[in-house]
C-alpha cells in the first residue's frame, strides 16, 4: 500500500501551487573542489554563449544534481539580468559563493572561464590569423547544437515557471517586447513591466511560503553591510583606475609593441568594459574594439581574427579579453596583459553579484517580492524565448539539414537523456561531417 502524497497547498490571490519535487542536495555537501569539478566540465562543454550557458547550467546543477529549484534558479537569472557584466558567468559564481563559500565562487569562476581563456590566449600569442584553423563545418554544428540546448532550457523553465495562463501571457508579452525592440533597452522593459504585473496580480498580501522562508539554498557567508562594502569597492575602483592608468601612462615611454599599454591602462580599460556594460556577450564588443584598436594595442584585423576564434570555443564569451591582452605584446609580457585582461573584466562582475546577493536574498523571501518575482520570471523564460529567435536559431539554422540536425539533438537531451557534452560533440562532428560531404 503506497502512502498518500501531501496536497498542494494553493496560495492566495491565484498563486499556482508549487509543484512537488526530488529534496535539494544541501549547500554544505560540496568541497570547492568539487565545485570546481563541475563548473571544469562546464567550461569546456558549454558552447553556444550565454543563453545556452544558462541551458547547461540549468539541466546539470537543478535538473541534475539538484543544487537549487527552478523558482531560484530563475530568481537567480532575473538578478544577474539586471546587474551588468556576463549573466552566465555571474550565475557561476553566485552559484559557488552560495554551495562553498568564498572558495566556491572562486572555483566555479576559473572551471568556467579557464579552458576558453587559455586556448584564447595561446591564439593571442601565436597565431596571427585566429580562426582560419576551425573547419567551417565543425563551428556550424556548434551553433547548431546551442538552438537545442536553449530550447531544452526554455522548454524545462516554461513548464516550472509559467504554470497559469497569466504567467504564459507574460512570457509571450516578454519576447515579443524583446523581438521587436532588441538590445538591453527591451530586454530591461520586458523584466520592469513583468515585475509591476507580477506585483499587482499576485504580490499584494501574498504571504511567504513556509518551504520558502526555511529554503537555506540561498543562504550567503556574509552580512548585507559587507555586501554593501562589496558595492563601494566596484564603485571606487570604477573612479581610482582611470586616475592610476592616466599617472602610469604618464611615467612610461611608448613602445613600438605595446603603444604604452601599461599594467594599469589595462585593467582599467577591461575593469570599465565589464562594469559598463548591460546584456553580456556580444554587447561588450564595441567597448573591447573601442579600447584597444584605435589606443594601437591590438590591430583591427587581429581583432576581428580573435573574435572569430572565441565563437568556436566554448565557455563565457568575455574570454575574448585574453586573446585582446596576449595579442598586446609577444612573450611573458602578453601573457601578462591577458591575465590583467581577463582579471579586469570580470571583476566587476564578481563585485557586483556578490555585492547584491545578501540583499537579494532578503527580497526575494518578502511577501510582495514573491509576486514581482512571478512576474520577472515569466518574463525570464520570455527573453530566453526571443533569444532562441534570434539570434540563435537565424543564425544556426540556414537549411533542412540544420533544423533536421537541431531536431536530434533536442530529442537526444529531452526524450533519450543523453550528456549534454555528449550531444555538443556528437552534433559538432556530424556537423563537420555534413560539411565535409557537400564541399567535397
Amino acid at each position: 500500500m503506497t502512502s498518500p502524497q501531501p496536497p498542494h497547498q494553493t496560495p492566495p490571490h491565484g498563486l499556482p501551487p508549487e509543484p512537488l519535487q526530488a529534496p535539494l542536495s544541501p549547500p554544505t555537501a560540496s568541497s570547492p573542489w568539487a565545485v570546481l569539478w563541475v563548473f571544469l566540465r562546464l567550461g569546456l562543454t558549454s558552447f553556444g554563449g550565454p543563453v545556452a550557458h544558462l541551458g547547461y547550467f540549468r539541466d546539470e546543477l537543478v535538473v541534475r544534481r539538484r543544487w537549487l529549484d527552478e523558482h531560484s534558479y530563475a530568481d537567480l537569472v532575473a538578478l544577474c539580468q539586471f546587474l551588468p557584466g556576463p549573466a552566465s558567468s555571474q550565475v557561476g559564481m553566485a552559484l559557488g559563493l552560495m554551495r562553498s563559500g568564498w572558495l566556491g565562487a572562486l572555483a566555479a569562476w576559473v572551471g568556467f572561464t579557464l579552458p576558453s581563456a587559455l586556448v584564447l590566449a595561446a591564439l593571442g600569442l601565436g597565431f596571427s590569423s585566429a580562426g582560419a584553423g576551425w573547419p567551417a563545418g565543425l563551428v556550424q554544428g556548434l551553433k547548431v547544437v546551442a538552438v537545442a540546448v536553449v530550447a531544452q532550457a526554455v522548454w524545462g523553465m516554461a513548464r516550472s515557471l509559467c504554470t497559469s495562463a497569466g504567467r504564459v501571457a507574460l512570457m509571450g508579452a516578454a519576447c515579443a517586447v524583446t523581438l521587436w525592440q532588441p538590445g538591453v533597452a527591451g530586454q530591461m522593459g520586458a523584466m520592469l513591466g513583468a515585475a509591476l504585473v507580477g506585483w499587482w496580480a499576485w504580490g499584494r498580501g501574498v504571504a511567504v511560503p513556509p518551504a520558502m522562508a526555511a529554503d537555506d539554498v540561498w543562504a550567503v557567508p556574509y552580512s548585507r553591510r559587507a555586501g554593501l562594502a562589496l558595492l563601494a569597492v566596484f564603485a571606487a575602483l570604477l573612479v581610482a583606475l582611470p586616475w592610476w592608468a592616466q599617472a602610469s601612462a604618464g611615467a612610461t615611454a611608448a613602445t613600438s609593441a605595446t603603444n604604452a599599454a601599461t599594467g594599469w591602462a589595462v585593467l582599467d580599460a577591461f575593469y570599465r568594459a565589464g562594469a559598463l556594460v548591460f546584456g553580456g556577450g556580444h554587447v561588450v564588443l564595441p567597448l573591447l574594439q573601442s579600447a584597444v584598436v584605435p589606443t594601437g594595442w591590438v590591430a583591427g584585423d587581429a581583432f576581428l581574427a580573435g573574435y572569430g576564434a572565441a565563437q568556436a570555443v566554448p565557455g563565457p564569451l568575455f574570454t575574448f579579453a585574453a586573446f585582446l591582452g596576449a595579442a598586446m605584446a609577444p612573450g611573458w609580457a602578453g601573457a601578462g596583459f591577458a591575465v590583467l585582461a581577463v582579471l579586469g573584466i570580470f571583476l566587476p562582475a564578481f563585485l557586483l553579484v556578490a555585492g547584491s546577493l545578501p540583499w537579494w536574498a532578503q527580497l526575494r523571501q518578502q511577501a510582495g517580492a514573491r509576486g514581482l518575482l512571478a512576474g520577472v520570471n515569466a518574463a525570464v523564460v520570455g527573453l530566453l524565448l526571443a533569444a532562441l529567435w534570434h539570434p540563435v536559431a537565424s543564425s544556426a539554422l540556414h537549411g533542412p539539414a540544420d533544423v533536421a540536425l537541431a531536431a536530434i539533438a533536442l530529442a537526444a537531451l529531452l526524450w533519450w537523456r543523453v550528456p549534454p557534452w555528449a550531444v555538443v560533440l556528437a552534433t559538432a562532428l556530424a556537423g563537420w561531417g555534413w560539411q565535409s560531404v557537400v564541399v567535397g
